[in-house]
């Protein structure tokens, strides 16, 4: 399966991907509003990357993000109707995780059934709260000390993108 946008390549992650995952995964600024502390080791990635090309096998729709030939992200919804994404910090700014969510989220709706699509972020993420806005989604709750990441306790907002 590949998507091609004006500037981006989506396809299915491969276990080729492990070292740039790895280099996204284990940056602090990357994973600053994920829902685990930044990957210490290449083992924690691949595991995670093993799940996540498991989970296509079970009806998950997750792309690798390509700018250029290099995996710049990921994005898309393993264990429907969760949706998320994540991009390297060296290319936040130039609009790339909204063109990828936005080709992601037509393809997702494409090929399931889902009713809707659910993020889940943390207030202080202003930057995906936006990308999440643009996209349509809109909030439907919030909640404290949802999550525990290290020594710090994190809060969420929900969000829904009903199927157009």
């Amino acid at each position: 399966m590949l998507l091609r946008t004006e500037r981006l390549l989506l396809r299915r992650p491969s276990m080729d991907d492990l070292e740039a995952f790895f280099e996204i995964m284990s940056n602090p600024s990357a994973m600053r509003y994920w829902s685990t502390l930044p990957h210490a080791h290449l083992a924690i990635t691949e595991n995670w990357l093993q799940q996540m090309t498991a989970r296509e096998h079970t009806g998950g729709e997750h792309f690798a993000i390509e700018h250029e030939g290099r995996v710049i992200g990921e994005v898309g919804a393993g264990r429907l109707p969760e949706f998320g994404f994540i991009i390297h910090p060296a290319y936040w700014g130039r609009g790339f995780a909204t063109e990828a969510a936005r080709a992601a989220i037509v393809q997702i709706f494409a090929a399931t059934d889902a009713s809707e699509l659910k993020a889940d972020a943390d207030p202080r993420n202003a930057a995906s709260l936006r990308v999440l806005d643009r996209l349509g989604f809109v909030e439907t709750g919030r909640a404290e000390n949802t999550f525990l990441l290290g020594d710090e306790w994190c809060d969420s907002i929900y969000l829904t993108l009903p199927r157009p």
